[in-house]
């Protein structure tokens, strides 16, 4: 039997071996503190690359700033922490596909690179913009520890009291920009290996770091994989922005970077947006210009019968225009405004006209004379999507959360995610969704939302920090405090903890809750639910990951290498974590001889970590012959049993993994 290792991916040694695979003769093994390991020989690698080297001090085109290799290092760092389950908080537990993470998303992206490697089909990131307001609550390691940081740049008055609190990023901590950096590049270089070839991240920033942003995109990604860099208009200038127009443009647009893992292999939907009132108007002036005098005597005019004229149409699919000669009034009717009562009511009857062009187009009278144009839609109503987005309103973003008040930390509406879902996947593409920045749950909101219009069947990965809110709440203006008091209050309302994950699990909740009621009928299949995993220290005890630093009398206090505290499905999803196998992963409990045992995406897995286990257990798990089969190092009842195991398996299963923890 196979221990589970039970860490996070070493990305450092995951690079050694790609770099033995290519040049095999310069990775070798070195032993430090008696442990052996593989390691790469620089010399040698060096001569394989001949002149094509940078030397030390040479220049070179390159972005850089302070503790860089150690947001590196960071990234490539394995990690000994797990995902364990929460059944209370979720919402059908047993069914979803769907997963609300709560933890520092650096870590768990860690922990998800060998289940969810090259598997995510988009990614959306509304991380910090830095506006200098910000407060990190990402306690990433680099090398200069907080005290340090604090002594070397002066952060201590005369007397000895702290002058700055380093957790509120703004410029007079003297690294502004750097911790911003710091924090974003590793998990941008973990969120790339987890995207398919063909997946996309789209990343919401404005004008702060965006230059910085473009600069980290292409070092990870490469330039050619920055697709484009889409403005989108926020708002009109008005209210407290008129303020400050004296002194510079207030900003009325943020930017959605579009960044694929591979260009060559990305295909986006196509995606056409309704024309605007005004060009749809400008459209019909063209069109009317050609025809002739709308005074004349419509009897002139063929008659057209209606139900010729619309076969194979419908209301919606017809738009019509009347315009008003004496003053130049335009009344538009589109399908978003149609109404029964605003068409004309001979219907029955269309006159045709062929223009000087050539055109044939339809005009009707109404009951009071006024001539109508009508046009099929077509492609008269649609454009396409460019990279200058206005309209996307939010000004009625406060109506998306389902009578929970407002996320004021930059909410963004659900139209703008809903957009880009549809850009990478359709309502026939099963993917998955990902948001590790994701605040008030709106990508979350906005997958239940198109998965109910259009029969869709896409998940969602969400991952937030437990940010405390009361602690924000000190830190920020009068504005803000009020709206983050209003959170407050309702969370104390509903009996949760003052955490931006109590209010995004609880607004998955009410929308999922919301849509099923207002659509019954199409929506009985509908997952509207999610797993709620929560970052934690590992469920094995330290001894188990540093057997150097144990005594003999340590070990035999310690025969049981799981901490107490710990259930079997906590040690379930850490195993499910270290084999690859997708968190969603249906989980059948079963009994066998009295013996609890969990088969996951049938009998992929079958795990038992109940003590006691006999042959004849072993034997009935055998027959059931699973991939992998795993249990508890100390779980064998025997030393027969134990002995015994391998050829139990060699039997009835030669060809399962077993492992244990």
């Amino acid at each position: 039997m196979e221990k589970l290792d039970m860490k996070s991916k070493d990305k450092v040694q995951e690079n050694i071996e790609k770099i033995r695979e290519l040049f095999p003769h310069c990775v070798t093994e070195i032993s430090r503190g008696g442990v052996v390991s593989s390691a790469v020989d620089f010399d040698k690698l060096k001569q394989e690359m001949s002149d094509m080297l940078i030397d030390d001090g040479e220049e070179r085109y390159q972005m850089t700033w302070p503790n860089k290799r150690n947001a590196v290092l960071l990234a490539n760092t394995p990690i000994s922490a797990t995902l364990r389950p929460c059944k209370e908080e979720s919402v059908d537990f047993d069914n979803t596909k769907n997963l609300y993470i709560e933890g520092d998303n650096l870590d768990v992206l860690k922990l998800l690179q060998e289940t969810y490697l090259g598997k995510i089909k988009m990614i959306y990131i509304d991380p910090p913009y830095n506006t200098g307001k910000d407060s990190f609550v990402y306690n990433d390691c680099y090398s200069m520890n907080e005290e340090e940081f604090l002594n070397a740049g002066g952060y201590y008055d005369s007397e000895g009291n702290r002058v700055v609190d380093i957790k509120d990023n703004n410029e007079s901590n003297g690294r502004f920009h750097t911790e911003w950096l710091n924090m974003l590049y590793p998990r941008l270089r973990l969120a790339r290996d987890l995207l398919t070839d063909d997946g996309v991240i789209f990343i919401s920033i404005d004008d702060n770091e965006l230059n910085n942003l473009i600069g980290m995109i292409n070092e990870i990604f490469s330039e050619k994989n920055l697709i484009n860099i889409i403005t989108i208009k926020t708002n009109e200038t008005k209210g407290l922005k008129n303020a400050y127009v004296n002194k510079c443009f207030p900003k009325n647009k943020e930017y959605l970077l579009v960044v694929a893992k591979n260009a060559n292999m990305v295909n986006f939907n196509s995606e056409k947006v309704k024309k605007s009132e005004e060009e749809l108007k400008k459209y019909m002036r063209y069109y009317n210009k050609y025809i002739p005098n709308i005074e004349e005597d419509c009897s002139k005019w063929e008659i057209k019968d209606f139900a010729e004229f619309t076969k194979g149409k419908t209301d919606t699919e017809i738009f019509y225009l009347k315009e008003n000669t004496k003053n130049r009034l335009i009344y538009l009717v589109t399908p978003d405004n149609l109404d029964e009562n605003k068409i004309p009511c001979e219907r029955e009857k269309f006159y045709k006209v062929i223009n000087s062009k050539g055109t044939t187009v339809y005009y009707y009278r109404d009951k009071n004379g006024d001539i109508y144009t009508a046009l099929f839609l077509e492609n008269n109503y649609y454009k396409n999507l460019g990279d200058l987005w206005v309209d996307i309103s939010t000004i009625n973003i406060n109506k998306e959360t389902c009578g929970m008040p407002t996320y004021a930390n930059g909410q963004k509406p659900i139209k703008l995610v809903e957009r880009i879902i549809k850009y990478m996947l359709d309502s026939s593409q099963d993917g998955i969704v990902m948001d590790f920045f994701s605040g008030s749950s709106t990508v979350a909101h906005a997958v239940l939302e198109l998965n109910s219009k259009d029969g869709g069947n896409r998940s969602f990965i969400m991952v937030q920090i437990q940010e405390d809110l009361d602690k924000n709440l000190r830190k920020q203006s009068p504005d803000q405090r009020k709206d983050t008091q209003k959170i407050i209050d309702f969370l104390d309302s509903i009996g949760k903890m003052h955490l931006i994950t109590e209010y995004g699990k609880e607004r998955i909740r009410r929308a999922g809750k919301k849509i099923k009621e207002e659509s019954p009928l199409t929506t009985t299949n509908l997952d509207t639910g999610f797993r709620v995993l929560k970052l934690d220290s590992s469920n094995m005890k330290d001894v188990y990951y540093k057997p150097e630093e144990t005594t003999r009398p340590l070990l035999d206090m310690l025969e049981d290498n799981i901490k107490e505290d710990r259930s079997p499905l906590d040690l379930l999803f850490q195993v499910m974590l270290d084999l690859g196998h997708e968190l969603s992963a249906k989980i059948e409990e079963k009994t066998v001889e009295g013996k609890q045992i969990f088969a996951v995406d049938d009998n992929d897995i079958i795990a038992c970590f109940d003590d006691d286990i006999t042959e004849k257990v072993v034997t009935k798990i055998a027959k059931l012959k699973p991939l992998y089969a795993v249990f508890r190092d100390s779980g064998m009842a025997s030393d027969s049993a134990h002995t015994n195991f391998e050829q139990i398996f060699a039997a009835y299963s030669p060809n399962t993994i077993r492992k244990v923890i």
